[in-house]
This record gives structure tokens, sequence and C-alpha cells, in this order.
């Protein structure tokens, strides 16, 4: 069953669907953000925020969050109330 995080603004992501969620800081995440740029893979979720963490997934998309790592982290392990359970919703 696909559960659903916040990665914060009310936008959701499929658990099921995440690879790594990294820090935005990195050269190496940096220059994959551009790639994603380019190639039109890019999901902007920071609704104008500075970008704190990418979050890679099963089918190439790269999503941006203004929320730092350490918290998606945490509700994605189910730490929080943040992810939702889609049977309830």
């Amino acid at each position: 069953m696909a559960k659903l995080m916040n990665i914060g603004f009310g936008n959701l992501v499929n658990t099921d669907k995440i690879v790594s969620i990294v820090s935005s800081d990195s050269a190496p995440a940096k220059r994959m953000v551009q790639k994603g740029k380019e190639a039109e893979t890019l999901i902007d979720a920071t609704q104008g925020r500075k970008t704190k963490s990418v979050i890679f997934t099963e089918n190439n998309r790269i999503i941006l969050s203004a929320l730092q790592p350490e918290t998606l982290a945490g509700r994605f392990s189910g730490g929080a109330a943040e992810v939702c359970d889609e049977a309830k919703e």
C-alpha cells in the first residue's frame, strides 16, 4: 500500500518510489539538479524558498524540497504524523 510523505507546503511524494534523500549543498547533488533541469525531469517543490534537500526517485525524477534532509528522513521512517496512509484519505 502506497504511503505519501509531506515534503513541505502541502506537496506529497510516494514513499515507495524514493531512492535517496540528500543535502543540496554537495557538488554532485548540484550537478544532478542541473542535469535534471536540462532533461526536464526536475520537480521544484520549494515554493521559492532555498533548496535544502534533493529527493531522487525510481523513475529518474529529481524533487527539490525546502525541508532539511533529517526532517524528511524522520517523516520517511514514519516517525511523524506527516506520512499519510493513502487508504485513509
